[in-house]
């Protein structure tokens, strides 16, 4: 298993929304993170600096980016991009963090 974490920059005053949004993901979604391998996801915000931190268990990198391009995704990053920094594709403007310690 793959451990991955990332950041993501939500809009200030937006956090309630993203988190009403999140609560519950929608069932359609919550099944294709599944069906690609994705185990232990979570997503915690950063009060001083409006950033989301990610973390996931994943099976393979490839499962992960392919999840990008089912239609269920693109819908969910329309849907959410309004209230966080997105690329020209709606995708949320994410940067992966490097892991430095782990205690098993």
């Amino acid at each position: 298993m793959i451990r991955k974490a990332f950041k993501m920059k939500i809009h200030d005053g937006k956090l309630a929304e993203y988190t009403q949004r999140h609560n519950p993901i929608w069932d359609e979604l919550q099944s294709v993170l599944i069906e690609h391998g994705v185990h232990n996801y979570s997503i915690f915000h950063d009060e001083e600096t409006n950033y989301l931190f990610a973390y996931a268990e994943i099976e393979s990198e490839a499962k992960w980016s392919a999840i990008a391009s089912t239609e269920v995704c693109q819908k969910w990053w329309s849907h959410m991009g309004e209230l966080m920094a997105t690329n020209a594709d709606n995708s949320p403007v994410s940067t992966d963090l490097n892991e430095v310690f782990h205690l098993a």
